[in-house]
């Protein structure tokens, strides 16, 4: 039987690996990659988080051995996100913006140490609060301006000590502008700030809450966080953070959300971060564990379908693990 006759066949380009490799239109490199770490305070203490296999709290001098090593095989930007004991919470989250917190302490030692590694801070009042929500709460209802000036002067102590890029993660209005009018007239006017522009109310965070014991006491985030059915609504975001000020914006979680990073993307002359959160992990690990997928591939594919949605920079617990399966 004779071939059919086809001008077109695209299978051609896919023939070998030569060429596929030649007419790949995405490829992930470790430079995307930028590596949450969970801090505490304490002396030689690594705690795994049972939900993220794999991921640990590391106290000062194990968080700097962890970074050295990460920066060894590429990877230089990290996100640090601070396990503060529940003796130290309270309604106003005093102690986010205590000059010697351990939090601060620890960036201005880790910017000592690798002054190449670029640093994120958080900037909520969650794992601060004794109510675990990210904004200040009154007769249970969230306040947004009173807010504000927590979020501001902790925004400063972090950048005091030493803080590449502020993260604001609350999702109270209004707070990027009050943010870098707080950093601007304080001089540091260098300081970059990454928004959470578009932080969904949604159920994928459960292992990060497990990991910082950071759970809302009552209610849930949904009048600050974003409702998961809309995209409009992160145009509008992104726009009210361009205005303010932010140097970049990010959609969280990632991979059911590809639609809102393209729409960013597309919308924006920012660059997108993206952020695969712990539950995107979590479950990736689970079902490897199980032997259900091959989590090399897996993970290869889903930074990949970040990426070509728009993200430049990818939020990652596999950060590490990437870096080191490009180092073999």
């Amino acid at each position: 039987m004779s071939e059919y006759l086809m001008p077109q066949r695209p299978r051609r380009n896919r023939k070998s690996a030569a060429i596929r490799s030649a007419i790949s239109e995405t490829q992930v490199s470790v430079n995307n990659l930028l590596f949450p770490l969970f801090v505490l305070d304490g002396q030689n203490k690594k705690e795994e988080i049972t939900s993220m296999p794999g991921i640990y709290r590391f106290s000062e001098e194990l968080i700097l051995a962890e970074i050295e090593a990460c920066l060894k095989l590429g990877v230089n930007m990290f996100a640090l996100f601070p396990a503060v004991d529940d003796s130290l919470k309270d309604k106003t989250a005093t102690y986010s913006y205590a000059r010697d917190n351990f939090y601060c302490r620890i960036i201005r030692n880790v910017k000592a140490r690798f002054p190449e590694a670029m640093i994120l801070t958080d900037v909520a009042m969650d794992p601060y609060s004794s109510d675990g929500h990210d904004g200040l709460v009154r007769d249970g209802k969230i306040l947004n301006d009173e807010t504000l000036p927590i979020l501001g002067n902790m925004a400063l102590a972090q950048a005091e000590a030493g803080a590449d890029i502020i993260g604001p993660s609350d999702m109270m209005d209004g707070r990027v502008g009050y943010i870098r009018n707080v950093l601007d007239e304080n001089g540091f006017t260098d300081v970059s700030i990454m928004s959470y522009t578009a932080k969904y109310a949604s159920g994928f965070y459960g292992p990060f809450r497990d990991a910082l014991s950071s759970a809302p006491k009552f209610g849930d985030k949904k009048t600050y966080q974003m409702d998961y059915a809309n995209v409009k609504e992160a145009l509008l975001e992104a726009e009210l953070d361009e205005d303010e000020g932010a140097d970049f914006l990010m959609v969280k979680p990632a991979l059911a959300y590809l639609d809102v990073i393209k729409s960013l993307a597309d919308a924006s002359h920012l660059p997108i971060a993206a952020y695969q959160v712990s539950g995107e992990y979590a479950m990736i690990k689970a079902a490897a564990e199980k032997g259900w997928l091959n989590e090399e591939k897996i993970v290869e594919e889903t930074l990949t379908a970040i990426k070509r949605a728009g993200a430049s920079i990818i939020l990652t617990y596999f950060a590490r693990q990437f870096a080191e399966r490009r180092a073999r």
